[in-house]
């Protein structure tokens, strides 16, 4: 299974209806799995993956 590596949670909140009646929900964090280049497998989110492109790309 491959290694989870963000400390990102989810979001939590209210849905509002026209009533204006509160219902809790939660976004969950978009995790994607991830090749390395040493080959390990990782679960880290979207956000985090298009950050280590954008780095690798100018370095």
């Amino acid at each position: 299974m491959a290694k989870k590596t963000t400390c990102k949670k989810p979001l939590a909140g209210n849905r509002r209806s026209h009533s204006c009646r509160a219902t809790r929900h939660t976004q969950k964090v978009n995790l994607q799995l991830v090749t390395l280049e040493d080959g390990t497998k990782v679960r880290m989110s979207a956000r985090e993956k298009r950050t280590l492109n954008k780095t690798e790309k100018v370095a």
